[in-house]
């Protein structure tokens, strides 16, 4: 596996040559980010020298090079995700990648489902913490040294400097934003009215699908995390919303002018 990231990370350092300030990860329906990138250059997935494919509708499949608000940036838009069939191993290579072409942030967004009472559909909410109940780990297995220590540091999973930037920003444009913990399953299932109520019950705010094992890896590795979400639906033992991926993308995309207006103001104001 080591070798793989060697030879993905050497194949686009290759092309860009330059190491970017900030990695980004595109959630589902979170595509239209990429467009305030200026471009320098863009890499199909299955150009890319062991990368895997994307095959969820509003993941697009494509690396982006380019800057915005001045800084230099890598951009996924698409990820993948273990409810795929992919092995963690799999779901967080770019990430192994990234930390090899020397960047030392990575922000993550996700379309999630929403158990706090005071969220609503289209609401954004920053990770402060998470929640791992994935049945896989993605640091399970032998560790390589060479990235990163056997037992990992979790007590500050998400930077904290760049939620403040974050957290200012929203308040500057007078964007109503939270923060809470996210839970991660499986999927590809959405979450059961009693699941929605074990959730909430454990402490998480909002559920999803993905982010997780990202962190995990990035944390292993010494990357500074951040993480923002759309709630793109509302779940609870009391609360009947069906939900399906299309109204995932709708709410996505309604979101969207506040969510670009966040990260581009936390890419402009961290370090």
């Amino acid at each position: 596996m080591l070798e793989k990231i060697k030879e993905t990370a050497d194949f686009i350092k290759n092309i860009i040559q330059e190491t970017p300030d900030f990695a980004v990860v595109l959630g589902s329906g979170l595509g239209k980010l990429q467009d305030e990138v200026n471009p320098i250059h863009v890499l199909e997935y299955r150009n890319i020298p062991n990368f895997p494919q994307t095959t969820v509708a509003g993941h697009s499949g494509k690396l982006i090079y380019g800057t915005l608000e001045g800084k230099k940036i890598l951009m996924m838009s698409g990820r993948f995700h273990y409810y795929e069939g992919h092995s963690m191993e799999t779901v967080t290579f770019p990430v192994r990648v990234f930390h090899l072409l020397g960047i030392k942030n990575l922000i993550l967004s996700n379309a999630c489902g929403g158990v706090n009472p005071a969220f609503s559909v289209a609401d954004i909410a920053i990770v402060k913490d998470h929640i791992n109940m994935m049945p896989e780990h993605p640091l399970r297995g032998k560790n390589i040294d060479e990235l990163g220590p056997r037992f990992v540091d979790m007590s500050e999973p998400y930077n904290r400097l760049m939620i403040q930037i974050a957290e200012k920003t929203a308040s500057e444009n007078n964007i109503k934003i939270h923060q809470g913990v996210y839970v991660a399953l499986q999927g590809p299932t959405f979450e059961t009215p009693a699941e929605y109520g074990m959730i909430k019950a454990i402490g998480g705010d909002m559920v999803g699908m993905s982010t997780v094992p990202e962190v995990i890896v990035a944390r292993h590795m010494g990357m500074d995390t951040f993480c923002i979400s759309v709630i793109t639906d509302l779940g609870g033992p009391d609360i009947s919303f069906s939900v399906s991926h299309e109204e995932v993308l709708n709410a996505a995309n309604k979101a969207m002018p506040d969510v670009i207006t966040v990260v581009k103001g936390l890419i402009k104001n961290y370090q």
